[in-house]
């Protein structure tokens, strides 16, 4: 067996122990929370179900507490958010000065009005 196929035998082997460890717990939260994102409030069912992931509150994906503490329902686009942000946060750490802080206040569209009117 050359080390490639070795190597992929044993990739393969992780990501099918993940994915039943994943079938678990999601199994669980899904049995003990109501079917709605934590975050956004959207409702789910039917197919869209599948859209509903459990987030590990520590970020810990081997912490999984039987009465669920660690868990909560959020859908794809608040799950990718949640982690998301502190990568975001870790990137302002660069030292000081060095990074622009974006601000609220900027509108890149603040003057489209008076950039659109007709000149008279």
């Amino acid at each position: 067996m050359t080390d490639s196929n070795k190597h992929d035998q044993i990739v393969a082997k992780m990501r099918q122990e993940e994915q039943l460890r994943q079938a678990g717990y999601r199994e669980q939260a899904l049995k003990l929370f109501p079917h709605v994102c934590g975050r956004c409030t959207r409702e789910f069912e039917g197919k869209k179900l599948r859209e509903l992931t459990v987030h590990h509150k520590d970020h810990n994906h081997d912490n999984n507490p039987p009465d669920g503490s660690n868990w909560e329902l959020l859908c794809l686009y608040c799950h990718d958010h949640e982690h998301t942000r502190g990568v975001q946060q870790d990137r302002g750490k660069d030292g000081p000065g060095e990074r622009h802080q974006p601000s609220l206040a900027h509108s890149p569209f603040a003057a489209l009005a008076d950039r659109l009117k007709k000149p008279e």
